[in-house]
Formats: structure tokens, sequence, C-alpha cells
């Protein structure tokens, strides 16, 4: 019997990229796939292009499916702590068609491709979307999730 493909989740929130890359690595995974709907960061190393980069480096691939990032309005409701209404607001923003197109996207990297990694902000799962996409894969493509942590500064 084939072995469950596991889809990695990380958050980079107070960790240094160098961090990130060397969790990924560990991991063995071979495709980061950014669900951020904004690829830019203040933090050093997590913006699009630094982070394409940095993970090239490293031999793991860069996929953003910006379609799969939470709205502005849920953003504002998880940095206030709102993690209810995060959720509601996520789970409408899921039923839209680009949402729909980039879950689909993601399935089959997930089923066809080496081990993926959905990357977003927060640090705790439990506190931002990507836990939502990842229970969903799940669900649909009976996959393992593994939530990464990478080591803080």
């Amino acid at each position: 019997m084939a072995r469950r493909k596991t889809l990695f989740t990380i958050g980079y929130e107070q960790t240094p990229a160098k961090s990130v890359l060397d969790e990924l690595e560990q991991a063995g995974v071979k495709l980061l796939v950014d669900v951020r709907a904004v690829a830019s960061s203040r933090r050093p190393g997590f913006s699009k292009s630094q982070l394409a980069a940095g993970l090239d480096e490293r031999g793991i691939a860069y996929v953003h499916l910006r379609g799969l990032g939470t709205p502005k309005e849920g953003r504002l409701a998880a940095r206030s702590g709102q993690y209810d209404t995060l959720q509601k607001i996520y789970a409408k923003h899921l039923k839209t068609a680009q949402a729909k197109e980039e879950l689909d996207e993601l399935s089959a990297l997930v089923t066809k491709s080496g081990p993926v990694c959905i990357l977003c902000y927060e640090r705790d799962h439990t506190h931002c979307h990507r836990r939502w996409i990842a229970e969903i894969i799940e669900d649909r493509d009976d996959v393992r999730v593994e939530n990464l942590s990478a080591q803080q500064t």
C-alpha cells in the first residue's frame, strides 16, 4: 500500500528566513505554495522575489496562489484576535471562483508533486487561514497534514 502524501504548513511570524528555509529543507519540501493575498513582507527574506530566490538556492520551487489569501477584512479580524470573524470571512471567500480554482490547483500540486508546503504569516496555524486550506486538501485528497514550526530568534 502506498504511503499517504503529506501536506506541510508553515508560518514565518517572528522567524528569520534562514530558520524557515532550514525547516523546509529538513522536512524534504520540494514546493512551497505561498497562500498570502499580498506576497510582500517587512520581514527580510519573505517578500515574493526574495523568498523565491532563497528557496531556489535550496532546490525548492515556489508558487504563489494569491486567490487563497485572506481578504483584507479577514486579515484585520485576525490582527485583532477575532478568529471567529476571520473564519466566517474566509469561508465566504472560499466560495469565490478564484479561490475554488486555486484550491483545485493546490490539490493537483499536492497529489502530483513532491512534498508541498503552504506558507502564510501566522506562526500558530490554529489562528491562520492555512489551517482551513490544509483541512480541505486533507479531506479531499486523503493526505496527511503536518504543521512545521521554524526556530524563532
